[in-house]
């Protein structure tokens, strides 16, 4: 009986062997019909996923972000539009949640860096936001392509964002045939570098004097922008032909306030004279003439001035430095102003349609400054500025006029301005002038009168 008992907790722990082995075969036979059942492509996985040498990266696509004014718009809801007649700021943020004290706050934080008052009519915008409530995080606002405005809606804070502008060198050249403006765009340049170069050469050509077969060259830069062309840059050097007249403008920067400008190939500033012309975009509707029949009056009278016909609305530029010393209106003058420039010269400016703002007797101006807009005041028949220029208290033809050259830049500095000069001259001789045709509607060397003016927005 006792070795019976002794027996038992033997017994006991065999039958728990038992189970245990039980257990085992029926994993082990699970194990042994999976390996058969599954195929040879899974068998291996584990080995080709171990084995580097194996993987093909380029199985996995690479999802490059949307990005734009420095965001991931991925990340957000994006909406856009435009800024329509009368809409502000205000009303745009509150219709995405943004509370009026906020954009009150987010308005007068902004003043340092972007007045929310200038704001234009159909400039674009984009808000973003980061969540399902559609409150906006972020209003970008674009007012040219240069740079633009990032509003953050969340510690209401305002910054600049400026544009990387990349700079390529581009020489040209054409002939005039018909006007300035179509030899401009048939040589592949916009209406920019037609007005940039009327900058450069304002002191020596009146381009409402144009001929027939006129040449010119041009050294500019062309601004570009994540890889579009955005606009002109600075021409650095100008060439003009007329006649056997050859009129050379260059652009030099010495990095001194005093010295920055054009000169021409001695090194005399251009500053020196008069503009040629008081507007731009123009042309000569009537010249000086002490015989002239009046339109308007229907009798011969003289005309001490030169009429320059130009859209409503075109600036007047002062033609040199000076002091206004008359700014007012008469029957026959309409709006006008006169300019005391020295001792010597004075300019008048008849029938403007207004004033500029800074426009007043007494007040300093400098050339190429705007003194007033194009109108037809007075005794006028349609949009000109009829300009008068005065020589010791007499109106003389500034056609006529030939003003002593200005003194060079100082020796120091002509050594430096030479090499630029030189640098470009040598440039300019890949400039591929374009024949004109020989058959022209025009004949050679007929005056031009009749050029293209481009509209002009009243400001």
């Amino acid at each position: 009986m006792d070795l019976i008992e002794s027996l038992k907790p033997i017994g006991r722990r065999l039958n728990r062997f038992k189970y245990l082995f039980l257990s085992l075969g029926i994993f082990g036979l699970i194990a042994l019909a999976t390996f058969f059942l599954i195929p040879d492509s899974v068998k291996t996985m584990g080995a080709s996923v171990n084995d580097s040498e194996e993987i093909d990266l380029d199985a996995f696509p690479i999802v490059q972000p949307t990005l734009k004014y420095g965001f991931a718009l991925d990340t957000f809801q994006v909406r856009e539009g435009k800024i329509k007649n009368g809409e502000f700021l205000g009303n745009i943020l509150h219709r995405y949640h943004i509370d009026y004290p906020s954009i009150e706050k987010l308005a007068k934080n902004a003043k340092p860096v972007f007045n929310i008052n200038r704001f234009r009519v159909d400039k674009p915008y984009m808000i973003l936001s980061k969540d399902s409530t559609q409150r906006a995080d972020y209003f970008i606002y674009e007012p040219n392509v240069y740079h633009y405005i990032v509003f953050d809606l969340n510690t209401l804070e305002t910054k600049k964002v400026e544009r990387p502008i990349e700079y390529k060198t581009q020489i040209k050249g054409g002939q005039i045939a018909t006007t300035l403006w179509e030899a401009i765009t048939e040589n592949g340049m916009s209406f920019d570098v037609a007005a940039k170069m009327e900058d450069a050469l304002q002191w020596s050509i009146s381009f409402q004097h144009l001929q027939v077969g006129d040449e010119f060259k041009l050294i500019f830069d062309e601004e570009y922008i994540d890889g579009e062309a955005v606009g002109v840059g600075k021409v650095k050097m100008a060439y003009y032909k007329t006649n056997d007249q050859e009129y050379y403008s260059v652009y030099y920067d010495h990095k001194n306030k005093n010295i920055v400008g054009y000169y021409d190939l001695e090194g005399r500033p251009k500053k020196g004279g008069f503009l040629k012309a008081p507007v731009k975009f123009s042309r000569i509707s009537s010249y000086y003439n002490l015989n002239r029949f009046h339109p308007i009056l229907k009798r011969r009278r003289p005309h001490y001035g030169t009429d320059y016909a130009a859209p409503y609305g075109t600036p007047i530029m002062a033609v040199g430095n000076g002091v206004i010393i008359k700014a007012g209106y008469t029957k026959g003058n309409g709006n006008y102003v006169k300019i005391k420039h020295d001792d010597t010269y004075q300019t008048q400016y008849l029938h403007m349609q207004k004033f500029a703002s800074t426009t007043k007797v007494g007040a300093q101006v400098k050339q190429g400054q705007t003194i007033g807009y194009v109108g037809s005041t007075g005794l006028a028949t349609g949009p000109h500025v009829c300009f008068r220029f005065w020589k010791n208290g007499r109106q003389v033809n500034h056609l006529r006029m030939n003003f002593p050259p200005p003194a060079p830049l100082p020796e120091e500095h002509l050594d430096g301005f030479f090499k630029v000069r030189d640098q470009y001259l040598e440039q300019l001789k890949k400039a591929e002038i374009k024949p004109i045709e020989k058959e022209l509607e025009l004949a050679n060397n007929t005056s031009l009168k009749d050029l293209e003016i481009p509209e002009v927005d009243t400001p």
